[in-house]
């Protein structure tokens, strides 16, 4: 996943970073994980009930990062409904149940669930506890967790080209810990509720790696977040219910280690990355309504948001190129229609459309050449210039779902989906310590375009149950990272000949050509018995994909 340590963002149909959305409770997850693999993912499976994959038509509803899916995560961290302690046939652990109406009396209710788990390769614990309670028109929630391991048991020795360090049986500075608590309440009333909930986590995890393990690099992680959302269904004939979500991000990370590994004294901060993130949602479902050839349901939605990110280096602050880049600014202001056709039991379609304008602030060299030494020829790049850039990228997405015989569902979907360049991939001009690349940004790039063909085949019900796929991803100046065979140090970088080659970090330029993915998908869970009242069974998945450039060279970094 080249994603060293505890990072751990998705990566589908070999696509990840700009390309996967994240989501928690419909709004992003926040972090700046799509802006470097070592960077984490601040949503923990502690505390979260449920994770599915969106593709397909429902996935323009988040964004325009849903070339390759939306991770969608959801919890109770915003009680929908009120919590349900009565008997039942089946424990109901704190999740929601249907919301009574206003004027129903509900006796206080009080549920906790705790969480736990031991791992022997890392002699890992983790734990967590929710609670959820309840009472007249009021719901609250509450969890906290933890978690914490050591270096990890290798099987041999994990350095391919050294073969003189000692390891001792485990993966050098593969350590790492994070906790995190979260409290939020609802009000609930006659046809909906509105609620909102606080989230503190942090996270402290090591880069396993020969550079990572020298330099002892370890990445220090927090972020706070505040949510909220609600729901309304009104008494009316044209609208079915209004929704929205509303979220705040303060993000921060620094990336410390040795400046000198030979001398202990010299770990400090070597970069530190900041977010500060706002993002709001609204949606207008409207009631479903007889077209005579389907019946259609329509949801209308607008969605805002903006972010500012930072990426300072204490090392040289008055360098040209201190940090990753210079703070920038992004904002984007999206409109969308989603909507579903019935025409039978068995057969029904979705389809999406959305239109977003992306706006982007910062600054970047009017010109950087692939190599240049500032400590020889200060004029080797040219000054920093104020780029301001718009873009208004355009998808669309239409899906067939068609019952047929045996359980069996199959499902034929296309999409086309314009995608703007992210800040990293303009404004970039510096070094990342944590990925040991010198990234340098396009301020010149394009709008991304994705045209994707579909088609799939699962049975949901019975013992055997399995979901296959088979895609075709076509695209038009596909963004990517290309590695010159220069590197890098402080405000240097050289080429192969120079007689100080190697330096300490890869070159790396944002550059676009054309590309085409192709793949499948598998996986099927087999129910073989119930052993004590419980399910025990075999469970398999398997993916493959082949992606290239236009020219048949393979695409880099693909898993």
């Amino acid at each position: 996943s080249f994603a060293p340590g505890a990072a751990s963002r998705p990566i589908i149909r070999g696509l990840d970073g700009n390309r996967v959305g994240i989501v928690e409770n419909g709004t992003g997850g926040g972090g700046v994980s799509d802006l470097g693999e070592d960077h984490f993912v601040p949503i923990d499976p502690l505390s979260t009930n449920q994770v599915e994959v969106v593709r397909g038509p429902a996935a323009l509803r988040y964004g325009s990062t849903s070339i390759g899916g939306v991770v969608s995560a959801t919890n109770n961290r915003i009680p929908e409904a009120l919590p349900s302690c009565a008997a039942a046939p089946f424990q109901s652990y704190g999740l929601p149940a249907k919301a009574p109406l206003a004027d129903a009396r509900s006796s206080p209710c009080v549920s906790v669930e705790t969480r736990t788990a031991v791992s022997s390769v890392d002699r890992g614990v983790e734990g967590g506890i929710l609670l959820d309670a309840g009472g007249g028109n009021f719901a609250v929630h509450a969890d906290a967790y933890g978690r914490k391991s050591v270096d990890y048991n290798i099987p041999g020795y994990p350095y391919l080209f050294d073969q003189t360090r000692p390891v001792n049986g485990r993966q050098p500075n593969s350590a790492a810990q994070a906790d995190g608590a979260s409290v939020g309440g609802s009000y609930i009333f006659h046809g909906g509720f509105i609620g909102a909930a606080i989230t503190k986590k942090d996270s402290l995890y090591r880069l396993p790696g020969i550079g990572g393990a020298d330099h002892q690099t370890r990445v220090d992680a927090r972020q706070t977040k505040f949510s909220a959302k609600g729901e309304y269904r009104p008494d009316a004939a044209a609208i079915d219910a209004i929704r929205f979500w509303a979220a705040a991000t303060d993000y921060k990370h620094n990336e410390i280690g040795l400046a000198d590994p030979a001398d202990l004294s010299t770990t400090g901060v070597r970069q530190t990355f900041t977010s500060k993130e706002q993002e709001g949602r609204v949606e207008v479902q409207m009631a479903p309504f007889n077209a005579r050839f389907a019946a259609v349901t329509t949801a209308f939605g607008l969605q805002a948001s903006h972010q500012q990110l930072t990426a300072p280096s204490p090392d040289d602050p008055g360098s040209p190129l201190n940090g990753l880049w210079d703070p920038n600014k992004n904002t984007k202001v999206a409109g969308y229609v989603f909507n579903e056709f019935k025409f039978t039991e068995v057969t029904k379609a979705q389809i999406a459309g959305r239109v977003e304008h992306v706006s982007l602030s910062g600054t970047i060299p009017s010109f950087i050449p692939e190599q240049f030494d500032l400590n020889v020829n200060p004029g080797d790049i040219g000054p920093p210039i104020a780029r301001n850039l718009s873009f208004t990228p355009k998808s669309a997405s239409i899906g067939l779902i068609q019952n047929l015989p045996g359980q069996l569902v199959a499902s034929v979907t296309a999409q086309y989906v314009e995608r703007a360049p992210k800040p990293a991939e303009l404004f970039s001009r510096g070094g990342h310590d944590a990925t040991a690349t010198f990234d340098i940004g396009n301020p010149n790039l394009g709008i991304e375009t994705a045209k994707t063909i579909e088609i799939g085949l699962r049975r949901a019900t019975g013992p055997f149950r399995f979901e296959a796929t088979a895609y075709y991803t076509k695209f038009n100046g596909f963004i990517y990272r290309r590695l010159t065979g220069n590197t890098c140090e402080d405000v240097a970088c050289v080429g192969p000949a120079d007689p100080a080659y190697p330096l300490e970090l890869n070159q790396a330029i944002y550059s676009q050509r054309d590309a085409t993915f192709r793949g499948g998908e598998f996986q099927s869970p087999f129910d073989v018995g119930p052993p004590n009242g419980g399910i025990w069974g075999i469970e398999n998945q398997f993916d493959v994909v082949r992606a290239t450039f236009s020219d048949g060279t393979n695409v880099p970094r693909i898993p």
